[in-house]
């Protein structure tokens, strides 16, 4: 079928209509007319995949990785980088109308990144490959890369180039010890991150049993990546764990120093990590109390608490918990710590806050947290998203109980893909 492709939507693939449905194909731009292939057809809508483009869009770029839409990881790099950010305030704004019924015709600040070299952590899969596949003599048949576009199959891949240098580094090395049989074919996944010098890296592995000794692993690992300051073994079969190293790497953000641990979470845009945290205390503003939900290892704590007298930082899983113990001692911050369930929190807290900072998990607030949180009338909110449905579902809900959106930032955390971090503050007008 040939369809005329009318705009991108989040997940990132072109809506088009043909014969009475909705048809979504990937890798494509607005105004482009492809020749369509059926991959899924629904009821109400078809997948497919564009076999070729009868007419071209003028802003059409040429990828900068060779694995693009092969590799399952980046969604966007068929187009300009200033054309995603335009597309990406396009997609926010019409989410935040359709599903939270917010015409917000305000301007969105953008906070672009660079599009390339951002990742200061990644996943790599490792998974078997068939033979012949590139493979040499002697060599393994696994792999490491990442799942292929809409699939569970691995994509082998011999660059990354959204990750920042010392990452793609350690993946070269990896992939070249994966590929040459060091690693036991029970290794299913790597988890990197770097340190915001580009000097040290983390590794968390997980296997499906160890079949040698964890200190020879190790030693493999540290020749792959040398540079390696802490390995994190998981035997998944027999719920086991070791680990060589700290524990932790310290990430630098505008002068304040974070420890971040093997199972913790932290901002991956290595580049607007610092403009993200001052962002949000600039509009947090000042005051008595502030609640800081979901803080994982207090990335947005440590600056509230030089503004607010008293800041209570909420964070439910115990890695994160711990590294934010650790990071409130060192810097001698004045914040409290609770590990807790926001949830669990919300109903046993009484004191109405001058400011609820929200970051919760892709799938938003939870109803009844969001409407204790109501109950606790907190005279500004600012909720940090990374997922713009649930953020128009739960801005709707505050909406209705009397608060009003002022200011909507897009930070591009994610460039070449779909992903949309946003910020959104919201005042309480009775």
């Amino acid at each position: 079928m040939v369809v005329t492709i009318e705009k991108l939507i989040y997940g990132g693939e072109g809506l088009g209509h043909h014969d009475g449905h909705t048809v979504f194909v990937p890798f494509v731009l607005p105004g482009e007319v492809a020749e369509v292939e059926t991959i899924e057809n629904k009821k109400k809508f078809i997948r497919g995949r564009a076999r070729s483009l009868l007419t071209a869009s003028p802003e059409r770029a040429t990828p900068p990785c060779r694995h693009f839409a092969d590799c399952g990881g980046c969604h966007y790099q068929h187009i300009p980088y200033e054309a995603q950010l335009r597309y990406k305030t396009e997609i926010l704004r019409e989410t935040l109308g359709r599903i939270g019924r917010i015409a917000w015709d305000g301007p969105v600040a953008v906070h672009a990144s660079p599009p390339l070299g951002y990742r200061n952590r990644a996943q790599w899969k490792v998974r078997p490959i068939a033979r012949g596949n590139g493979q040499v003599q002697g060599s393994s048949t696994i792999a490491l890369g990442y799942f292929r576009a809409g699939s569970s199959a691995l994509c082998a891949v011999g660059e990354c180039p959204i990750l920042s240098p010392r990452l793609e580094e350690t993946m070269v090395g990896l992939r070249a010890a994966v590929a040459m049989g060091e690693f036991p074919p029970a290794l299913r996944e790597i988890e990197g991150f770097v340190d915001a010098s580009e000097k040290k890296v983390l590794l968390t592995a997980s296997f499906a049993g160890f079949p040698i000794a964890a200190d020879k692993l190790q030693a493999k690992f540290r020749t792959a990546a040398p540079w390696l300051e802490s390995l994190l073994l998981i035997d998944s079969a027999r719920d086991r764990m070791e680990l060589f190293g700290s524990g932790f790497l310290r990430y630098e953000v505008a002068g304040t120093s974070y420890r971040v641990g093997h199972m913790s979470f932290f901002q991956v845009n290595r580049f607007l990590i610092e403009e993200m945290a001052v962002t949000v205390a600039n509009e947090a503003g000042r005051g008595r109390l502030a609640l800081d939900l979901y803080s994982g290892v207090g990335l947005f704590t440590l600056p509230l608490a030089k503004s607010f007298e008293r800041v209570i930082s909420v964070e439910a899983n115990p890695a994160s918990a711990r590294d934010l113990e650790e990071n409130i001692r060192t810097n001698q911050s004045r914040a409290e710590p609770k590990n807790a369930s926001v949830e669990d929190f919300l109903l046993k807290w009484k004191e109405s806050p001058d400011l609820a900072l929200l970051d919760p998990p892709r799938a938003g607030f939870e109803p009844d947290a969001l409407a204790r949180l109501v109950q606790l009338a907190p005279a500004r909110i600012i909720y940090v998203s990374c997922e713009p449905s649930t953020l128009a579902r739960d801005l709707a809900a505050l909406v209705r109980e009397g608060y009003a959106l002022e200011e909507v930032h897009l930070f591009d955390l994610f460039p070449e893909t779909f992903h949309i971090e946003s910020l959104a503050r919201l005042t309480r007008r009775r």
